[in-house]
């Protein structure tokens, strides 16, 4: 941090008690509803930051700020900062405590429907956030979707969300399938949590995404969905049976084109990898409608 940003940033509170009455002076009563757990740890930021490889200069999007401590944080490493906060009593308040940063952005919106052409930077960016429970699936696959993805995501979600994000075969699911196929998840720390205000029921986790270029063009995208989607249709029923009922195809039809990709028809959808939907995907002509 240089000096002149070094007084330029607002202080913030140091203390579990400061923290609290800050949150009685802006009139939020943390939301189950809108999973508001709001993270006072400032070794656990510091941590976040450094999983996220955030350099100076680095444009930085991050979903939720809540009170401040991460952008904080974020600002203090020397990055330009977009912020993306629903909740307008929240916006105020980091409207107020950033107004002289020239590096700090807010946007106030949902990140689940603001327009991202607008919102998202021209330039690479990385995504670093501590994501409301609720919204964090649909918001990572929001983001990794769109036609200008993040270079990483760093964010904290609920333990149990993270590990369905980097599961491997034979555990797999849609939520596992979909972020694959964009990104490279990696487990980055677990935090307790003692660290929120109010502390959730469940541990949570720092998860880092890398995107990659997915294996199939854009106008594909829906048709490997699809059949993503019906190959998880039906649980504990095998893949000749699902993919047929779910495609509508004839079950010797579906029972060919799995052989043809070297695909057991017996298996189960959770021990298919990527590869092997990407490839069931590309061979589907003459089998699906």
């Amino acid at each position: 941090m240089t000096d002149s940003l070094a007084q330029q940033l607002p202080e913030i509170p140091t203390t579990v008690r400061a923290w609290k009455g800050l949150i009685d002076d802006i009139g939020v009563r943390p939301s189950k509803g809108k999973g508001q757990n709001f993270l006072f740890e400032r070794g656990v930021v510091q941590r976040i930051v450094r999983s996220a490889k955030i350099s100076p200069g680095d444009h930085v999007v991050e979903i939720g700020p809540g009170l401040g401590i991460l952008t904080w944080e974020l600002l203090s490493a020397g990055a330009k900062v977009t912020a993306i906060e629903l909740d307008w009593r929240l916006a105020k308040h980091l409207e107020t405590l950033f107004a002289n940063i020239s590096s700090f952005r807010l946007v106030e919106g949902d990140a689940l429907n603001v327009d991202l052409e607008e919102v998202l930077p021209k330039e690479p960016f990385k995504i670093v956030a501590n994501l409301p429970y609720s919204v964090a699936a649909a918001v990572i696959q929001r983001f990794l979707e769109a036609e200008h993805p993040p270079e990483t995501m760093t964010v904290m979600v609920q333990k149990e969300v993270a590990l369905r994000l980097m599961a491997p075969p034979p555990d797999m699911s849609i939520l596992s399938v979909a972020t694959q196929f964009f990104s490279k998840p990696a487990m980055a720390f677990t935090v307790p949590p003692g660290v929120f205000i109010p502390p959730p029921r469940v541990e949570s986790a720092v998860i880092s995404l890398r995107s990659v270029p997915p294996a199939l063009d854009r106008e594909q995208w829906p048709l490997f969905f699809r059949i993503v989607h019906a190959g998880f249709g039906q649980k504990r029923k095998n893949l000749a049976n699902t993919l047929s009922h779910g495609l509508a195809i004839e079950k010797p039809e579906t029972e060919s084109w799995l052989r043809e990709n070297q695909v057991d028809p017996m298996r189960r959808a959770e021990t298919l990898t990527v590869a092997e939907w990407i490839a069931l995907t590309n061979s589907a002509d003459g089998f699906i409608q």
